[in-house]
């Protein structure tokens, strides 16, 4: 599995109506973050490798009524602290 971060522009207003939708039907969501700044959310997802992220993005998060715009980070490796 690969991790995707698509960055999610909202119709005024839609954001968490839009989160709670991709919540209940996006299976390859992972976590959906509610954000400031240029863009309403961030959500991360999981696919499977060898999956079309362009298509996925079109398909399935571009669809979503209330999503007005998305940018799109593809994910190389994963890092993370020492745990004590």
């Amino acid at each position: 599995m690969r991790a995707i971060f698509v960055m999610i522009k909202c119709d005024m207003g839609q954001a968490y109506r839009v989160a709670r939708e991709m919540a209940d039907t996006v299976e390859e969501l992972s976590e959906m973050h509610s954000v400031s700044g240029q863009y309403d959310l961030l959500g991360k997802f999981y696919l499977e490798p060898g999956r079309d992220i362009g298509l996925f993005v079109v398909e399935k998060i571009q669809t979503v009524p209330g999503v007005k715009d998305t940018y799109t980070l593809q994910t190389f490796n994963a890092f993370s602290g020492a745990r004590a």
